[in-house]
Formats: structure tokens, sequence, C-alpha cells
């Protein structure tokens, strides 16, 4: 046991390093958004479009990487979609033109799109259920340094070495890991040649088309779905694009200044994950009304960035962005209710399920957002505050149909 106990940890520290590429890349594009709009000559609908690009292959690959997992392997599928992302981040290094751009960008989204299926599905088997739930905690707080790292300290790559030469160096770290994931990550225990971690049985079986069914009939499913949508669709359309541009274009804040304002998100969403985790499960023990107690607070944090857009200061700024990222983070109650709404067996297609939604809304909004600004036009070189006034109007809805989503939610906490 002891070798197991060792190479377990090496395991998790090769995927969770995967896994925070995946936020990296979600994010990504708030930072270099100026420089692309310049480099390429396109405006804010088509920078919009180039960063939903990571978002539509990873909403239609969910079911996909599940299938692949079940029969290619764990192993084989993480390894061969972390080569695929690789090849986008060269690619996008390297783009000549902005069609160029917009290939690379969706290979990224098609390669990290087959990470955390598969990391989930080998620390199942790595680890005992007592440890699952933590473990996949500590996944997620990694992936959100990601989105942090994105932020801030993208920003000063970018302004030592370049945007090409940062992605070129992601790009190479992406291979390297591709590399260790095929040599040293192993689907169990017992395929490294180890004493199994728990018991390797065969589970019964659903079909993928009966679990879709059961899925798509169950009427609470939907209220989630809805309201994952809507949420993460916002907060994606400001911390994964247009809010750099906002805080460098209204506020003339650098490059530097504006990252550690979105980095704030990610903060925000690293300590809001655990702590609404504990408030549901021992404090309040409830699902509903932690979410919609939480949608409420993200509701409020989009009050100020609409309404008055360019009169804030900035340790506002902050402040709004860590509430932003903070009451957030409740999204994971959404996955914690579709695990509870449905049995073991089919969990696994609900979940994936309800994951395409935040995607589809990350996409939708980044591109719409960006139509928004240029119905209202560029003064000069930059978009006015009134054209980012208008985008946060549209994410303040947003979050009001999220929340009246939320009343109508079942209760799935079980006493």
């Amino acid at each position: 046991m002891n070798h197991t106990y060792r190479h377990r940890w090496i395991i998790f520290g090769i995927l969770a390093s995967i896994y925070f590429f995946v936020y990296f890349h979600r994010t990504s594009s708030a930072v270099i958004a100026k420089e692309l709009m310049a480099e390429f000559m396109v405006s804010a609908i088509a920078i919009g479009l180039m960063s939903s690009l990571y978002f539509y292959p990873y909403a239609v690959m969910q079911i996909p990487v599940g299938i692949l997992s079940d029969t290619l392997g764990t192993r084989k599928t993480a390894t061969f979609f972390t080569f695929i992302a690789f090849i986008g981040a060269i690619l996008f290094g390297l783009s000549t033109n902005f069609s160029m751009a917009l290939v690379a960008r969706l290979l990224m989204g098609i390669g990290v799109s087959g990470v955390y299926i598969p990391t989930l599905k080998i620390l199942s088997r790595w680890f005992r259920e007592n440890e699952f739930a933590s473990l996949t905690g500590v996944l997620l707080a990694v992936g959100n340094f990601g989105a942090i790292s994105s932020a801030y300290p993208l920003a000063m790559m970018v302004i030592f070495f370049g945007w090409r030469s940062s992605f070129l160096i992601i790009g190479a770290i992406s291979f390297i890991l591709a590399v260790m994931c095929w040599f040293i990550v192993r689907d169990s225990p017992t395929s490294a040649g180890l004493n199994p971690v728990v018991r390797e049985i065969e589970t019964v079986r659903v079909g993928v088309g009966d679990g879709v069914k059961l899925v798509l009939k169950n009427r609470y499913f939907w209220p989630l779905a809805i309201w994952f949508f809507f949420e993460y669709g916002a907060i994606m359309g400001f911390q994964g694009l247009w809010g750099g541009p906002f805080l460098i274009e209204v506020y003339g804040l650098n490059k530097a200044e504006a990252g550690a304002i979105l980095m704030t998100v990610g903060i925000g969403m690293m300590i809001g994950s655990p702590v609404i985790g504990l408030l549901s499960d021992r404090i309040f023990k409830s699902r509903k009304r932690i979410l919609t107690g939480f949608t409420f607070i993200y509701l409020a944090a989009w009050v100020p960035l609409a309404i008055t857009t360019s009169s804030l200061n900035i340790q506002m700024l902050y402040i709004l962005a860590f509430a932003l990222g903070f009451s957030g983070s409740v999204l994971i109650i959404t996955f914690t209710s579709v695990k509870e709404l449905f049995p073991l067996k089919i969990t696994g297609i609900a979940t994936s399920m309800v994951n395409i939604f935040p995607f589809i809304g990350g996409a939708v909004f980044q591109t719409f957002m960006g139509y928004l600004m240029d119905c209202v036009g560029k003064k000069g070189n930059v978009y006015p505050p009134e054209a980012y006034s208008l985008a946060f109007k549209f994410c303040l809805l947003a979050a009001l149909i999220s929340l009246v989503f939320s009343f109508f939610t079942k209760e799935t906490y079980k006493t």
C-alpha cells in the first residue's frame, strides 16, 4: 500500500497540473483582448467570437469524453486531449491571421474539454470514497488558481515576453504534462501492478440514451441547467473576456493593474467554494436556500457595475470582483444538487449534461456582450463607458433570471 500511496499523489499532481490550464485558457482572453484587436484589426464581437470558441467544443465534448473514458481508458483520453491543447496553444502563438487564431482557440477548447471527467474517474479508483470529495475540492482550487494566473501573472508575462511567446511557453509546458500523463498516470492501482485502494467491481451500467432520457424528463433538472447558463455566462463574460478591456479603457489602468483586479474574481471563487460547501453541508443543511441566498448576493454585485459603470473607485472594483467570484462559486451547489437528484448509476451522465450549460452560456455571453458594445460603437480607438454599461446591464438581467430560477429548484439535501 505504501507504493500505491506514493504513486497516487504523483498521479494527482500531474492531473491537477493539467487541470490548471483548463481554467487558465478559459479566462486568458481578457488580458490579451486589446492586443488581439490591435494586431488582427478586428472588432469586439470578433474577439468575443474567438474567446467563445473555447466554450462551444467544451460543452459539446462532455458526454463523448465520458464515453471515451469508459471505452478507450481514462489515461489515454486525458493524454490525447492534453496533446490537442498543446497543439492549440502553439498554433495560437504562431497565428499569422485571425482565422488561424480562431482555429487555435477551437483546438484549445477541444483539448481542455477532455481533462475533468477522466481525472474524476481516475481519482475514484486511486482514492477512497471518504477522500474523493476533498480531492475534488483541491482540484477545483487548482483550477481557480489557473484562472488567477491568467490575470496578473499572464499580464506580466505578456509585458515581458509578448502574448505570442507566452502561449508558446504554455504550449511547451502542456506537451511535457501530456508526456508525463502517458508514462506515469495509470487508470487504477491494479493496472500499475499495485494493490487496489477500493474494490474494483463492475457497477450496473445504464445505456447512454436511457440515462439522457431520464435526465431530460426530470423537471427539477431544468431550473438548475438554466440557472447555470445565465450565472456562469455572465461571470465568464466579465472575468473571461471583457473585464480586462473595461478596466483599461474606462479606468485607465495598465495591464498589470487590470489583471490584479480580475485575479480577485478567482481568489473569491477559491475561498468561496469550500466556504459555501461547508455552509450547505454543516451549517444550513440545505442546497436550495444556499443557492438562492448567494445568487441574490451575486445579483447585488452586478448592480454597481451596470448602473454606476464609470464612477467606481479602485477599492470598490476590487470588492465587486471578489464578491462576483465568492458568490458565483455557489455553482458547486448545482453539481451537488444534480448528483442528489438522480440514482448513482446515472450521476455521471447527469453531471456531464448539466456541465454543458455553463459553457454554452460562456460562449453566448462573450459574443453577445461584444455585439452590444459594437451597437454603442467606439469613440476613437476605445469603447466608451456606455458600451460596457449596456453589456453589464445584460449581465444584471442574467443574474436576475438566475435568481428567479433558483426558486424553482428542488431541495435535495438528505437529513
